[in-house]
């Protein structure tokens, strides 16, 4: 049992939560949701008790492992012992055996020593930790050939998977995840679902993937009001409950103020006669009946909708002959396709394959090789979303004054009402550009291209960075663009609501595919 009492915390001078007390039992699986910025990864920190409560305690389970974040910590080991560095007390007692073997002392002291190691070895598992490591990494996209690979040459990607294998590896009694699907391609979120079904302890995760909060959990605990309400059931089953919870408060609300409204039409038209007696009751009755204060919830979901100026024509663009290789093997040859206007095509596959890549093509960023040609239609108008944008905002500018200089005559209502949109409200127009979040800088680049109204919209991992609503709020939006869309993502959701075709990239070729991405995994799986 995971077990919160009396928490609370402040930060930088917000109210994130106050005198919280839950638990968290074994055998359930709990996602932790709430908006960017209302402290579910600083919940999470006190959870694994890397960051103190300004007040209240956290029991947790002997065994307790978490999602390290700091990708350097263990460049100077294999990756496989960072896995299995996920067993503190497997690990210090192999290292600690070792040793003793090493020196080659052969004392009654180290016999006794060594037996009692050996003792701790059995008791973990350890005689078959190697092999669980090493399933742990197959299944999360790294191969054998890396697994004595050093910490500090494998790529960021990988790293990332590297850890969270030490996280699940070693039956922890407690698995805290902080955005564990980040870096993983779609096949391998598939694994960590199934992994994580078989998980006997208490799972706590944070995730901006809906369709995985929705499939793995069994309750989500909603940051909301300063305090953390359980919900049973996955994500969709509590935004229904909020929802049902405001409703039935509004309601009462309602009713309230019509009893109040009766008994004051009697006040006023008794007060001067002779029932003083009635009349001092009903004015107690109408203290007593304040409508009960009905607060905001914390689902605060952006209006996306991407509208084009002026329509491309029918053919939007032919991909003749592609071949890329960066001097390691082809990431693709000869690849053809031809694009109509309206289509709104997926690109999917692991990470390395070529995915940004493709679409440095697309926009031009990167030359084709050898006699490729892409080659665009009649009045395209190409907006792009790279996957790292930070270069392409200029500091030194507020949000509004950024977003005006992209299109001169936009008068001030419309780039507010584009700004109200995407959350930013009141004075949030007048922030500087340098000073933003990463998800505050996602939802100002989509006001950009909502701006620009391009008929082409090529998108490289658009959710990054955005909280479940916002998530959701794009998928639903690019459902409703009329123009072309090329995106790049690993959120099965956005897939399976926005696309109509799948481009999938995997050895070396693209497998151009003519139909929803819910027909693509029917046929092909991910």
């Amino acid at each position: 049992m995971l077990t919160v009492a009396n928490v609370s915390k402040t930060y930088s001078g917000k109210k994130l939560f106050i005198d919280v007390t839950t638990s968290f039992a074994p055998g359930n699986r709990y996602g932790l949701s709430g908006p960017n910025g209302a402290g579910k990864s600083t919940f999470m920190k006190i959870l694994e008790g890397a960051l103190e409560p300004d007040d209240g305690s956290v029991s947790r389970p002997r065994k307790t492992a978490y999602l390290k974040q700091d990708q350097s910590a263990y460049n100077e080991h294999t990756v496989l012992d960072t896995v299995m560095m996920g067993n503190a007390v497997l690990w210090e007692a192999m290292v600690e055996r070792n040793k003793i073997y090493e020196s080659g002392d052969e004392s009654d002291e180290a016999g006794m020593r060594l037996a009692e190691l050996e003792g701790v070895v059995a008791e973990e598992n350890g005689y078959m930790a190697e092999s669980e490591a090493e399933e742990l990494l197959q299944g999360l996209g790294i191969p054998g050939e890396l697994h004595q690979t050093l910490m500090s040459e494998m790529s960021g990607g990988n790293k990332v998977r590297a850890l969270l294998a030490q996280a699940l590896f070693g039956a922890p009694d407690c698995l805290l995840l902080d955005e564990p699907t980040n870096s993983l391609d779609l096949d391998t979120i598939e694994w960590l679902e199934e992994f994580l079904y078989s998980y006997g302890g208490v799972l706590v995760v944070i995730s901006h993937d809906r369709r995985f909060l929705n499939d793995v959990c069994t309750h989500i605990a909603d940051i909301d009001f300063e305090t953390i309400i359980t919900y049973p059931g996955n994500y969709d089953d509590m935004v229904r409950a909020k929802a049902a919870v405001r409703e039935r408060q509004l309601m009462q609300n309602q009713a309230r103020e019509k009893k109040i409204s009766d008994l004051k039409d009697f006040i006023a038209k008794f007060s001067a006669g002779t029932r003083a007696t009635q009349v001092q009751s009903r004015k107690k009755m109408v203290e007593k009946l304040a409508p009960a204060d009905v607060k905001r919830s914390n689902i605060a979901r952006p209006f996306i909708r991407f509208e084009i100026g002026r329509e491309s024509g029918k053919h939007v663009v032919d991909v003749e002959h592609v071949t890329k290789d960066w001097g390691e093997g082809p990431l693709y040859t000869d690849f053809r396709s031809h694009v109509n206007r309206g289509d709104r095509i997926g690109i999917i596959g692991k990470d390395g394959m070529g995915k940004t890549t493709l679409l440095k093509l697309l926009t031009g960023e990167y030359k084709v090789d050898g006699k490729g040609k892409i080659e665009w239609g009649h009045e395209t108008n190409v907006g792009y979303l790279p996957q790292e944008h930070e270069d392409t905002i200029e500091p030194g500018k507020t949000i509004d004054r950024w977003l005006h200089d992209y299109k001169p005559q936009a008068d001030l209502e419309e780039i507010r009402g584009l700004l109200g949109r995407m959350l930013f409200r009141g004075d949030d127009g007048l922030k500087q550009t340098k000073t933003l979040s990463g998800g505050e800088r996602v939802r100002m680049l989509f006001c950009k291209l909502m701006l620009l109204k391009h008929n082409v919209l090529v998108l490289d991992e658009p959710t990054n960075h955005l909280d479940l609503e916002g998530c959701s709020a794009l998928a639903e939006g690019l459902a409703e663009y009329k123009g072309t869309l090329f995106v790049a993502t690993h959120d099965r959701n956005l897939l399976s609501e926005a696309c109509t075709r799948i481009w999938r990239i995997r050895d070396g070729e693209i497998l151009d595919f003519q139909g929803s991405y819910d027909e693509f995994v029917e046929r092909y799986g991910h």
